[in-house]
């Protein structure tokens, strides 16, 4: 009988461990793993699997045909199986950034299974990881006064529909009066309200940037870009059956810039905000940088300081809407009314680079002032992130 007793004791203990790491995980894999020498060591174990390959935006990236020319994609890079069914890959040492990573098991793409912290970008996900240093430091929640992030519903008669945007307000906005700039900031095709606030990591850059004396204490507003939307997949009243995806109507055909009021109205009946032209700044990548252009050119009362990130420059002329009509005429107004500052920001590989390379003659030939920053890489987060780093110091100076 007490021989019984211990028996079922042990297999009670053993049966709560067992649901304890069920419930937990479970996993002992470390993956990633950041190595002393800044290399990192992915583990994935798949026993049964032919071929393991790791592809991420950490590895050398390769060349493309699309249909909008020539496009740079992540590289893939082969794991190695150990006798015990893990599959290691350990990269070169990598320089401080935000990096993203997708495992592909016989030609599946999985995520890490050993890595809890991943994010979507349209319809995909990924795993993520910082090395930590330099511009990478930005973007890691930091010991510093922090901001907060809200989501808000709003109504825009323009649209006809109730849409959510997403906030944030500076550290102290809660407890102080003081009223505050406003930085509204727009996601490119296929994004939406989450984007920035979780691909672009906004609020950690503005925390840290303020609490650096860096930027000023501003209010960053990242709405919903796409007119046909009322918030991001999944948060809508479609529920779930709302999908992620690039092709969705009412983009860039003129009724987000024609709306964009809503948005401000909203904001400056809400909050605490300075209502002035120089207390105004609106940026954008991409399909988000074609709408800062024009909404900035539509209403050239609204905005001091607009930037352009990876813009997607198209004709102005391509629908029957009344945003593109008469371009040149409302870029000169605008221009006249002297913007504190006009900035342009590309990557050498991004597809879009020729098209800013004509628009930036269209403004060198009219003198219109503007600033321009170019560096490496392509139409990618990597950049935009430091677009934003950039260009938030620049704005409400004066």
């Amino acid at each position: 009988m007490k021989k019984l007793f211990v028996w079922m004791s042990i297999l009670l203990i053993s049966t709560g461990i067992s649901a304890q790491e069920a419930l937990w995980g479970g996993s002992t894999i470390i993956s990633p793993q950041i190595n002393a020498d800044s290399s990192v060591t992915f583990r994935l174990a798949a026993p049964n699997a032919g071929k393991v390959e790791i592809t991420g935006d950490f590895l050398p990236r390769q060349t493309i045909e699309t249909a909008m020319g020539e496009m740079e994609i992540p590289g893939v890079a082969a794991l190695n199986k150990g006798a015990n069914g893990v599959w290691e890959f350990t990269s070169a040492s990598l320089a401080p950034e935000l990096y993203n990573y997708n495992f592909l098991v016989d030609g599946l793409k999985i995520t890490d299974p050993s890595n809890v912290y991943q994010i979507r970008d349209v319809s995909s996900i990924f795993n993520i990881f910082i090395i930590p240093g330099e511009q990478a430091d930005l973007y890691k929640v930091n010991n510093v006064s922090h901001g907060s992030v809200t989501r808000r519903w709003y109504n825009s008669p323009a649209l006809g529909m109730d849409r959510r945007m997403t906030i944030y307000t500076p550290p102290g906005y809660e407890n102080s009066n003081q009223d505050y700039p406003v930085l509204y900031l727009l996601h490119g095709m296929g994004g939406d309200e989450e984007a920035w606030i979780a691909l672009g990591r906004t609020a950690q850059i503005m925390d840290n940037l303020i609490a650096e004396g860096k930027a000023k204490p501003m209010i960053v507003v990242m709405t919903n870009g796409n007119a046909i939307q009322e918030a991001a997949p999944g948060e809508s009243s479609l529920g779930f059956a709302q999908q992620p995806t690039m092709q969705l109507p009412k983009t860039m055909e003129g009724s987000f810039e024609t709306a964009f009021p809503d948005v401000v109205d909203f904001i400056e009946s809400n909050y605490r905000v300075k209502k002035n032209k120089a207390d105004r700044a609106i940026s954008g990548l991409s399909m988000g940088g074609f709408h800062s252009l024009n909404i900035s050119r539509e209403y050239p009362d609204l905005f001091d300081y607009v930037g352009l990130f990876s813009a997607a420059i198209t004709p102005f002329e391509q629908t029957d809407s009344p945003i593109y009509k008469n371009a040149d005429e409302k870029l000169k107004v605008q221009f006249e009314k002297n913007p504190k500052l006009y900035w342009i920001a590309i990557g050498k590989d991004d597809f879009l680079y020729n098209a800013n390379v004509d628009y930036r003659k269209k403004l060198d030939a009219n003198g219109y002032k503007y600033v321009y920053f170019e560096n490496e890489e392509g139409h990618i987060w990597k950049n935009w992130r430091i677009y934003l780093s950039k260009f938030a110091p620049m704005i409400f100076q004066e």
